[in-house]
């Protein structure tokens, strides 16, 4: 299933799809469109959908890939094989008409050196990184949306020896990661007559798949106690991604989802236990377009009198060179 299984239900905007210079296309009901091109956010004001062909598109769009979406029903969170997600909101939830974003999944992998060349990473900073990785230190990668987490975890894995043992954990397929011995992990959702897979399942069943290192795609709710257990007994060298806004919040976002696992451990013992398992956070930014490391912690332990990490900030990129 590619593109074209879906284009002929969105012609007015076919060639915005075609573009593989646009990642992301957004349709704010019947009267605006706005795409993402080179990292930055434009109206495309020549294009109009009407608000009956936008509905009738949605729900045949969700009808092809399996899913539904109705008043009953009005939220739409599909992907396509390649990994491009599709998401719609119905009216009355969605107030000024039906809502329809499109994020593209771009098969171009970029290489550790490509990401030092283009100005994501520096060179020092690379080398740094990359003898982390061969120390086995466990790494986060925090970043908001769109800043190039998952790209630069594709990057740095790439760095791990080939004759380690690979699991890679994903909600869906987007890691392009070639190595010899490696296992790919996708989730499922609920579907009639079949349970869903989750990312808890997944890393459950990882333990007894011998890894030697376990890559997590992103780690978003409670199946972040499973990996802390995991990186505490004996699973070192793996690295993950997760949603914050600067490497110290990710830290703080990470004992939510634990807290969400419904696990019931002391809050000051997961802290210490994040501080055990994480040896570097680095986080990723976007900014006019472009995308770059902003920090890298590296984390020492944690105080439970002040309820603080210490940590060494091993990379701080200046306002200058953003």
């Amino acid at each position: 299933m590619s593109w074209d299984v879906i284009i002929p239900f969105l012609r007015p905007i076919e060639a915005l799809i075609r573009d593989p210079e646009i990642s992301d296309i957004m349709v704010n009901g019947s009267s605006q469109v706005f795409i993402e091109k080179h990292g930055e956010l434009m109206p495309v004001p020549s294009v109009a959908i009407s608000e009956k062909s936008l509905q009738v598109a949605v729900r045949n769009i969700a009808r092809v890939l399996g899913d539904e979406i109705s008043e009953e029903k009005p939220l739409l969170d599909s992907r396509l094989p390649d990994g491009s997600r599709v998401a719609a909101v119905f009216p009355p939830c969605s107030v000024s008409g039906t809502i329809l974003a499109i994020r593209k999944f771009h098969s171009k992998r970029y290489t550790a050196d490509e990401l030092t060349r283009i100005g994501t990473l520096t060179l020092p900073l690379l080398n740094d990184l990359r003898d982390a990785i061969e120390k086995r230190q466990n790494i986060l990668i925090s970043g908001g949306t769109g800043t190039g987490k998952t790209t630069l975890l594709n990057a740095l894995a790439s760095s791990i020896p080939d004759g380690e043992r690979v699991v890679v954990i994903e909600d869906t397929s987007e890691l392009q990661l070639q190595k010899p011995n490696l296992v790919r992990l996708e989730s499922r959702r609920e579907h009639p007559g079949l349970p869903a897979v989750t990312i808890r399942d997944l890393l459950r069943a990882t333990l007894r798949l011998r890894p030697d290192r376990i890559l997590l795609g992103e780690v978003r709710g409670g199946e972040a106690f499973d990996l802390l257990q995991a990186l505490n007994t004996g699973h070192a060298g793996s690295l993950c991604t997760i949603h914050a806004n600067s490497a110290e919040l990710a830290l703080s976002r990470f004992t939510s989802c634990v807290l969400m696992s419904g696990i019931e451990l002391p809050y000051a013992a997961i802290r210490a236990n994040i501080a055990d398992a994480l040896d570097l956070v680095v986080h990723i930014e976007r900014r006019h377009g472009k995308r770059f490391v902003a920090e890298v912690l590296q984390v020492e332990r944690y105080v439970p009198a002040t309820d603080n990490f210490e940590f060494v900030h091993k990379f701080q990129r200046s306002e200058a060179s953003s």
